[in-house]
C-alpha cells in the first residue's frame, strides 16, 4: 500500500523549492512550484512520492519524462528542453495541471517507484583535486561510489577539465569537457598527472543502465528544462560510459560494502566517495556506515570524499575523511555549487 505525505508538508516543500533552489536556476519550475503549493489536487497526487525522496525533483522528473515521450502535448510548448522558443512561464500552469490530471496514474507509478538519481557529471571538477590528494602517495585508487546512479562519475579520469586559469587537465580529447569557476584566494592542488585507478565499483539501490533507454530517459528527465549545458554533458558522459563498462551493484550499500572491500587489491588506496547521498541515510545508517569504515581501518587505511549539504551551511561541503587504525580525521576542503559550477577551495 502506498504511503501519503501530509499535504501541508508538501506545500511547504514546494514553496521552499521555488524560493531556495529554482529562483535563479529554473523560471519554469519556480512558477509551477509556487502554484502547486496552493493546489490540493496536485498535492494529493504528489503525496504518493516515494518516502525519503525529494518530492519536487521526483515529481517534476516524472512529468518531464512523460512529456518528452509525447511532445505534441500543449504543455511541451513551455519546456525549453522540448521546444526552441518556449512560451511564457506565467501561462504554463493550466496546461501543466491538465497534463498531470490526464496522466495521474502514470505519474503516481513513476514517483512511487523511481528515485532521484541525477548523475551530475560536472561534480567531477570538485572530486578531481580530492582524488589527487588521496592518490598523492603514489598508490593506485580503488574507488567505490555510494549512490552511483548510472556510474558516470566513476569515469572521472576519462574526462577533460578546465578551471579557467589557462591550464587544462585530464583527457583533452574526451567528449566530456568540464569547466568550473574557482572562487576565493586559495587554489586546489590539481595533479599534473591524474592518479591511476585499479578498481572501481558503484553501489546503488537501483543502478541505472547506460544502455537501457528507459533509464537514460529518466536521467535526462531529471535535468531541469532550462539546463541545456547539463543535458549535453549528460549525453556525452553516457557515450563515454557505453564504451567503458563498469561494475554497478544493486542493493543497500551498507550490506554490500564489506564484500566489495574484501575484493580491493591490497596495494591500492581504498577510496569511497558520494555526493548528495547521506541525506537519504537515517542517523542509525550513518552511524553504521561510520562504524564499518572505522573497523575496516584496523587493517587498511580508508579515504572518503564527499559532497553533501550540511545543516546550517549555505552551500554544499566538499570534505575528505580519513580512517586509519580506528582514528577518524575530517578535513573541509571547500564549498561548492550544487551543480559544481563553482568551487571555493579552503584547505591550505
Amino acid at each position: 500500500m502506498l504511503e501519503h505525505t501530509p499535504l501541508n508538508n508538501l506545500a511547504e516543500r514546494f514553496e521552499r523549492f521555488a524560493r531556495l533552489e529554482c529562483r535563479t536556476s529554473s523560471p519554469l519550475y519556480e512558477q509551477l512550484s509556487l502554484e502547486i503549493a496552493h493546489d490540493p489536487t496536485l498535492l494529493e497526487i504528489i503525496s504518493y512520492a516515494r518516502t525519503g525522496q525529494p518530492a519536487p525533483n521526483l515529481f517534476f522528473g516524472a512529468v518531464h519524462y512523460l512529456l518528452a515521450r509525447d511532445k505534441a502535448q500543449p504543455l511541451a510548448a513551455f519546456y525549453p528542453s522540448l521546444c526552441a522558443a518556449p512560451s511564457p512561464v506565467e501561462k504554463a500552469y493550466s496546461h501543466f495541471r491538465a497534463f498531470c490530471l490526464g496522466h495521474q496514474t502514470a505519474i503516481i507509478a513513476l514517483i512511487s517507484r523511481r528515485l532521484v538519481q541525477t548523475n551530475e557529471v560536472r561534480r567531477c571538477v570538485c572530486l578531481l583535486p580530492a582524488f589527487g590528494l588521496v592518490g598523492a602517495a603514489g598508490s593506485s585508487l580503488a574507488l567505490i561510489e555510494i549512490g552511483c546512479s548510472a556510474g558516470l562519475n566513476l569515469h572521472w579520469n576519462a574526462y577533460g577539465y578546465d578551471y579557467s586559469e589557462n591550464k587544462k587537465y585530464g583527457n583533452p580529447t574526451s567528449p566530456v569537457q568540464l569547466s568550473c569557476e574557482l572562487r576565493g584566494k586559495l587554489r586546489p592542488p590539481l595533479p599534473e598527472k591524474l592518479p591511476q585507478v585499479s578498481f572501481r565499483v558503484g553501489l546503488d539501490l537501483n543502478p541505472l543502465e547506460v544502455n537501457n533507454p528507459d533509464d537514460t530517459d529518466w536521467l535526462r528527465a531529471l535535468i531541469w528544462p532550462e539546463h541545456h549545458v547539463r543535458a549535453a554533458l549528460l549525453q556525452n558522459a553516457l557515450t563515454v560510459a557505453q564504451n567503458l563498462p563498469v561494475e554497478l551493484r544493486a542493493g543497500d550499500a551498507l550490506d554490500l560494502l564489506p564484500g566489495i572491500i574484501e575484493r580491493v587489491p591490497a596495494d591500492a588506496q581504498l577510496c569511497l566517495f558520494h555526493s548528495f547521498t547521506l541525506n537519504q541515510f537515517s542517523p542509525p545508517m550513518r552511524e553504521r556506515f561510520d562504524n564499518l569504515l572505522t573497523e575496516t581501518s584496523t587493517h587498511r587505511p580508508v579515504a572518503v570524499i564527499s559532497i553533501e549539504w550540511r545543516q546550517g551551511n549555505a552551500s554544499p561541503a566538499l570534505e575528505l575523511t580519513r580512517y586509519e587504525q580506528m582514528i577518524k580525521t575530517q578535513q573541509l576542503l571547500g564549498w561548492c555549487d550544487g551543480h559544481a559550477n563553482w568551487l571555493e577551495w579552503l584547505a591550505a
